[in-house]
């Protein structure tokens, strides 16, 4: 990525089908089901629920920030259990059509940096995995994990 963020989002081929180009569209982006939360793309959406099914029926995703990473910031993302959130967390459920329902919870501090964000999945050999397009980051590192503010 680069530090302007006024681009397009990385573009997330669908497979690792050589006639796939990698300019593809990663498809529509998905958000909770009261149209909240960060937007998650079709690619992300699929790799999450196979993860989420390895992890267990208790299991909800954590997003968040931490100070730290090449631009000052990075992004966070674990599972945890159902048990784990706490209070003060915003808890969003999304409900794909294709996959198992699952939770997305952020503590509000994180919030702060990521409303908006959305997170896509890419299967590319170089740069694969998740990625992050957050339209509040002034600069972002080459990496793709860390951002500024």
């Amino acid at each position: 990525m680069s530090s302007d963020t006024a681009a397009a989002p990385a573009a997330t081929p669908a497979t690792l089908d050589p006639t796939v180009p990698p300019t593809a569209d990663p498809g529509p982006a998905h958000t909770g089901v009261d149209g909240k939360g960060i937007r998650i793309g079709e690619a992300a959406m699929k790799q999450l629920g196979v993860l989420l099914q390895q992890q267990g029926p208790e299991a909800v995703l954590r997003v968040g920030v931490r100070s730290g990473g090449c631009s000052g910031m990075s992004y966070t993302m674990d599972f945890v259990t159902a048990a784990d959130i706490r209070a003060d967390d915003e808890v969003y459920a999304y409900e794909p059509e294709s996959g198992p329902a699952f939770r997305v919870v952020c503590d509000p501090k994180s919030l702060l940096y990521i409303y908006g964000l959305q997170l896509d999945f890419s299967t590319a050999l170089i740069g694969g995995g998740f990625n992050f397009t957050n339209p509040n980051a002034t600069q972002t590192c080459g990496c793709g994990s860390s951002f500024a503010v």
